[in-house]
């Protein structure tokens, strides 16, 4: 097989269909049409000298050759869409810059003193902020839709690398203001056995966060042993606390959650028992630039310096005040 013959748009469409596994699907996806999936499938296969998918009138599966070539593709497709990414965005934004930051936090406080002692570092840099789905957090810096994100660790992921940490914060209990737990003190992951949480949507391992990272905020199992169950689903922040509202489930979250969401029908309640979670900087294996290096030189900079209203002291503040 000759890699001179094969074009980006024939290596996408192989890698969608790989994914989709349905013919379909991937020309409804990449919007054309399905003779022409049809049509780079057949070269493809012409080229390898073997099949790549088994097709039935009613699958599509993967060949042990199919599978081959998908795992060599896929890490130097994704590379490869980067480096014309950050080529066309310095030809777009000259040598100051352009840096796409994702945070998987409600927030920008949390971040907002390192980006401006970056911005004072590079004045002229543009500063790009997405907010990042918690449901499929890495999915963005994987398909080069960000540079670097902010995210709760750990985060144990090959291809991802883990830079420092920003800083750290409690984790709250978040019910119902009728709920019998909104008169307590405090809370414990005991209780969750007891009433049940959030779970994820998505039933593909491929568009959900990995268990491991759940777990960190809400875990599958209590201390002794008993299973928490998923109760309930939301797809953004605004949507689980209006369940929660509604008594459907409790869930534990970040203190910083507190500051920005308080409302008369939902009750934060400490978590004393519960690890604070770290949040820090996260890029690709392989992707790091001049400006991602600055940015994580730049926080760990600032963290030497002392922080007058870190999040956990923020939180505890309004909840002592709302006592």
């Amino acid at each position: 097989m000759d890699p001179r013959e094969i074009d980006l748009r024939d290596i996408e469409i192989f890698l969608t269909l790989s994914a989709e596994l349905h013919f379909g699907r991937t020309a409804e996806r990449l919007h054309i049409s399905q003779a022409r999936v049809s049509q780079v499938i057949r070269k493809l296969e012409g080229q390898v000298g073997g099949r790549l998918f088994e097709r039935s009138s009613r699958t599509v599966a993967l060949t042990f050759v199919g599978r081959r070539l998908r795992d060599d593709l896929q890490a130097n497709y994704r590379d490869l869409r980067a480096s014309l990414g950050r080529a066309a965005r310095a030809a777009r934004y000259g040598e100051t810059g352009l840096l796409r930051i994702g945070v998987t936090s409600s927030s920008l406080e949390d971040i907002r003193p390192l980006l401006k002692a970056f911005q004072t570092r590079h004045p002229n840099c543009s500063l790009q902020i997405e907010h990042v789905h918690f449901g499929n957090p890495f999915g963005a810096l994987r398909a080069d839709e960000i540079d670097i994100l902010v995210s709760w660790l750990p985060v144990e992921e090959p291809d991802l690398v883990v830079g420092p940490v920003l800083y750290e914060e409690p984790f709250m209990l978040l019910v119902a203001s009728d709920h019998p737990l909104a008169e307590h003190e405090s809370a414990s992951y005991e209780d969750l056995a007891d009433y049940g949480v959030f779970g994820t949507t998505s039933s593909d391992p491929g568009n959900r966060p990995p268990d491991y990272w759940q777990s960190a905020a809400v875990p599958f199992a209590s201390p002794s042993g008993r299973a928490i169950p998923r109760v309930a689903h939301a797809d953004n922040f605004q949507d689980m606390i209006l369940l929660v509202a509604a008594g459907k489930a409790i869930t534990p979250v970040h203190a910083h959650a507190m500051l920005h969401y308080s409302r008369p029908d939902v009750a934060y309640i400490p978590m004393p028992d519960a690890p604070p979670a770290r949040w820090a900087l996260i890029w690709r294996r392989g992707g790091e630039t001049d400006l991602i290096r600055d940015l994580a030189a730049t926080a760990t900079t600032e963290l030497a310096r002392p922080n007058c209203s870190p999040p956990a002291q923020a939180a505890e503040d309004q909840r002592a005040g709302s006592r």
